[in-house]
């Protein structure tokens, strides 16, 4: 992190006295407080701005956020006596006060900590006598309207010592707030009063209580939030790791130990000094963070979004590192102090376990299994015992005397499905000095942490165990650089080191077979397949160079080629390791953004891929990593994508797809249709084969086939121009819209913007051209009902916007009218527009792909644009990976050939730059083509944007995709 400059003498952000100033004389001008009111609010809110400017320069200056927190609580503390003094000498002025006109104002809640952020909420306690005159709640209903009118948020209570004792035993979120209840000004002994009953009659005999009740607010927090402490915008407040975590740590020291301040935790020995300086550092991070998010925002808001990251990083002083943006060296951070929140919750989990302050039922969720005390040895092992039901060690010394203790520590735990004992994981953390270059290389050791990655029993439960008590990035330093790496795109929900481990996790859950139904094909092959081993260390591998300069596929191979002898792996898993590594994107983009009904693609794939055994890992491999990337990332359209190259490319490995071969395909195809249609003539038959290309009769699965052929000809012999059917796939989690329609050139733009208009969001579509020049398009859009009634109504709603569209019943460009414009979250990146077009992919075509930031309206754009420039769209392919989108085109000129004049590729490179650009390409004469024959599929989104051409037989592309 950078350096800090601390400045403890800082001058207060509000001088009371200057503005008790200002607001006497503008009441003794205006003659009273009533009269001087409105004028008064001007004044304060004059101060406010003050305090904050004044507030956000300092913390410009020293990045001090806990430093930002107090200034701003203080100077809350001082305005609020400066209206209190004004109050109650200037409109409710008492001249003998009784003892029914005592009153206290406090400060609860986060206020109460002492800490208060730019545009946080104040909770104030109004504490007041049994008995009270009405003196004190006209005083308190002035200062709150005072406050309000100035633009404060406040939450409030007036109370009595007894009101607050009785709700404190009954809510706990009461009973957390009163817990850091701070005097601000008034009756001291009143407070006083407070304090002792709250200590006597809440606090004592109810530290169970109350830490129960702390965790389970703590999980269900958790859960709201991603449960993760590594999604890439995490809430600095809220989220795993956040500061509510470091409050929560605070409450129960504070209740269970009694003590004032986090420091006093360490006299008590729940934390190490070492431990305890960790809590600052952390809690002075996230404050920064914090109060910088509202700076910036004006408003409170606590999501550390992306638009605000690459702001905050420039604040906090982060620099460029090789292979890292600072915006990614500063999220590195903020995870790696999430990291360390996690560390201390179980530290005073296992004190507290210690101390018997906390119920079993705590104990069970927090720690694991916990009943009565219980230690015994594990079988045929001195070293370590099973406590608690939690593996624990026999005694301090046993990772000292055997450093190898160290690896056999987490393969009994998972070998016997035990939960770690906090004491253990400590002492793992103060002992990684013990992981030298000799115990790297130990071929026992080794040998012990290859059985832990393919473990058959929760690989990615004990590695992330590993990860957090910091041993694994000791053991792998090349996966300890990727500790907490945050990659700065829409795309990626997870650190890098947290996606490798889930990875790991996926592939074990396909393994057992508990993702059987997501993906029947993976669940299938992994028993064949002969490499289990090379597979699972391929995946925890995979992404280990990411934030390096290099390219993270090749660095990777090559980090595989080291480390892979030292795991214990023979030469050739070694070899297939590396392979796999630099591979890994090669199915996920070929499958996404190539023609999969071009035989050169699937040639390009099967010269590439090599054996049937290569290709099975390569398709588990891709499932499991675009799987891990996050949440809703994974649908069963990409599955059927990787399906389909599955199954073309198998037949090439075992010697199929000779051109008689694809013959025969295509008559068979033919015949089990009409088999499904004994109704149809002769002629009938002849026709409608006659009517579609190989492509058609080879993509297309029967059930659709039969649709298509009902719709086609009920449609041409009622002489019907358009025609419609929809059909909902939950598995694919896909609807399907089928559009049968005179061909035209601009037909796949006029589609994309009806679907924009439509607000339909497209994950797929396959294009057909038949011999009679009619269109069969199949559109797939996202589901959005879970009720499939709801969403075949959705379904005929969209056809209807597209037939309107078509027969010019409906204007497109005012629907339109603001595609162009990039939609929140993605203004915060800069993506490169590159086009890059190439004349090898493919025998017929020229493949031409168009990257850049993705919008509303793009795919439109680009077609319109590739119309104007007399250029036939045989195939289109269309993906997004976050912010960034990936357009490939399969084109010829007006003649059908492949285009190769310089001048012309010059042409098309610059129109397509301009529209990724943001300029929409314009309507302009030109001859317009017809569009040709061919299939389009036009996938969501994966993991991995290509950024070439699929590699070609005779010679590998020296430029690499990136993730």
């Amino acid at each position: 992190m950078p350096k800090l400059v601390r400045r403890d003498d800082a001058p207060p952000l509000l001088d009371s006295e200057t503005l008790y100033v200002e607001m006497r004389d503008t009441i003794e001008e205006a003659g009273s407080y009533d009269d001087a009111h409105a004028r008064l609010i001007p004044i304060v809110k004059a101060a406010v701005v003050h305090i904050l400017q004044t507030a956000e320069a300092l913390l410009l200056e020293d990045r001090g956020g806990l430093a930002c927190a107090q200034r701003l609580s203080l100077a809350e503390d001082t305005l609020i006596k400066t209206l209190y003094r004004v109050v109650t000498e200037y409109r409710y002025p008492l001249v003998n006060p009784s003892q029914g006109e005592r009153i206290t104002v406090c400060a609860v809640g986060g206020y109460g900590r002492g800490t208060l952020g730019p545009q946080s909420d104040i909770d104030l306690l109004f504490l007041r006598p049994a008995k009270q005159t009405p003196w004190g709640e006209q005083v308190v209903e002035s200062l709150l309207y005072f406050l309000w009118d100035c633009g404060f948020k406040v939450g409030h209570a007036t109370r009595t010592v007894d009101e607050c004792v009785k709700l404190a035993k009954t809510d706990m979120t009461i009973r957390t707030a009163l817990l850091e209840t701070r005097f601000i000004l008034g009756d001291q002994p009143l407070f006083e009063t407070f304090q002792t009953a709250f200590q006597d009659q809440v606090v004592k005999g109810s530290a169970a209580e109350f830490v129960s009740a702390k965790l389970g607010e703590r999980d269900g927090r958790h859960k709201k939030q991603g449960s993760s402490r590594y999604v890439v915008e995490p809430n600095v407040k809220e989220s795993k790791g956040g500061l509510r975590d470091l409050n929560t740590l605070f409450w129960i020291g504070k209740y269970v130990y009694q003590v004032d301040t986090e420091a006093e935790l360490v006299t008590k020995g729940v934390f190490t000094r070492r431990e305890y300086n960790a809590f600052v550092k952390g809690s002075d991070f996230l404050w920064a963070t914090r109060c910088h998010i509202h700076f910036l925002m004006r408003r409170p808001d606590d999501r550390l979004s992306f638009d605000l990251q690459g702001d905050i990083a420039q604040r906090l002083g982060y620099t460029d590192h090789p292979g890292m943006q600072p915006v990614e060296r500063f999220m590195k951070h903020y995870f790696l102090v999430a990291k360390d929140v996690g560390d201390l919750t179980r530290i005073l989990c296992a004190r507290l376990e210690e101390n018997e302050a906390k119920q079993t039922p705590i104990l069970d969720r927090m720690l694991g299994p916990l009943r009565r005390r219980n230690v015994k040895k594990l079988p045929a092992n001195s070293d370590f015992v099973v406590d608690t039901s939690r593996l624990n060690v026999a005694r301090e010394t046993v990772f000292s005397e055997d450093p190898v203790n160290l690896l056999r520590f987490f393969q009994l735990a998972d070998k016997y499905g035990l939960a770690l004992h906090p004491d253990a994981t400590r002492l793992v953390t103060l002992s990684l000095k013990l992981v030298t270059p000799a115990l790297k290389t130990d071929p026992d050791a080794n040998a012990i942490f290859l059985e832990i990655i393919c473990s058959k029993n929760r690989p990615e439960a004990t590695l992330r165990r590993m990860n957090e008590t910091g041993f694994l990035g000791r053991f792998v330093p090349d996966f300890g650089k990727v500790v907490a790496m945050m990659q700065f795109n829409m795309y990626h929900h997870y650190t890098v080191d947290e996606h490798l481990l889930r990875t790991v996790g996926v592939l074990a859950q396909i393994e057992t077979g508990h993702l059987k139904e997501e993906h029947p094909l993976s669940v299938v092959l992994l028993p064949t397949i002969q490499n289990r081993r090379a597979l699972y260390v391929a995946l925890f591998l995979h992404d280990i160079a990411k934030g390096r300069p290099q390219d993270h596929s090749t660095e990777g191979a090559k980090i595989a080629r080291r480390l892979c002898p030292r795991f214990g792996l023979s030469p050739s898993e070694t070899a297939l390791v590396a392979w796999l590594i630099e591979d890994h994107l090669v199915m996920s983009m070929t499958a996404q953004s190539r023609d999969l009904s071009d035989p050169t693609t699937i040639e390009t794939f099967a010269a590439r891929v090599q054996t049937l055994e290569r290709l099975k890992l390569l398709l588990i491999l891709t499932v499991c990593d675009i799987r891990a990337v996050g949440p809703g990332v994974w649908n069963g359209w990409k599955g059927q994508l990787l399906r389909t190259l599955y199954y073309e490319t198998e037949i090439i490995l075992t010697g199929g797809h000779s051109e008689g071969a694809r013959e025969q395909r295509v008559a068979g195809a033919q015949s089990m249709l009409f088999e499904a249609l004994p109704d149809w003539s002769e002629d009938e038959r002849k026709t409608y084969a006659a009517m579609h290309y190989a492509p058609y009769w080879l993509r297309t699965d029967l059930d659709r086939k039969i649709a298509h052929a009902h719709l086609i000809k009920d449609a041409d012999e009622a002489g019907k121009a358009f025609a419609s059917l929809s059909a909902v796939h939950s598995f694919e989690g896909v609807t399907e819209i089928v559009l049968y329609t005179p061909d035209h050139p601009r037909l796949l733009s006029t589609i994309a913007a009806a679907c924009v208009a439509a607000k339909a969001d497209i994950v797929g579509a396959q294009i057909h051209t038949t011999s009679t020049g009619k269109a069969l398009d199949t559109i797939l859009i996202r589901q959005e009902f879970e009720q499939e009634a709801d969403e075949r109504r959705r379904a005929d709603r969209i056809a209807a916007t597209l037939e309107s569209a078509m027969t010019g019943d409906v204007h497109l460009p005012p629907m339109m009218a603001e595609k162009g414009k990039a939609k929140g979250r993605v203004r915060a990146f800069k993506v490169p527009a590159e086009v890059m077009i190439d004349n090898q992919g493919s025998e017929r075509f020229t493949v031409i792909e168009a990257a850049g930031r993705d919008r509303p309206g793009l795919l439109h754009d680009l077609a319109s644009a590739l119309s104007d420039l007399s250029l036939d769209t045989h195939s289109a392919h269309v993906a997004t990976f976050g912010e960034r989108a990936v357009d490939v085109f399969y084109v010829t000129d007006l003649m059908g050939q492949k285009v190769t004049s310089r001048a012309k590729l010059n042409t098309i490179k610059q129109r397509l730059e301009e529209v990724l650009g943001g300029t929409p390409a314009k309507p302009r004469p030109a001859a317009l083509a017809r569009r040709g024959r061919g299939n389009t599929a036009v996938p969501e989104s994966s993991e991995h944007a290509p950024s070439t051409p699929a590699p070609r037989p005779a010679r590998r592309s020296k430029s690499k995709a990136r993730t």
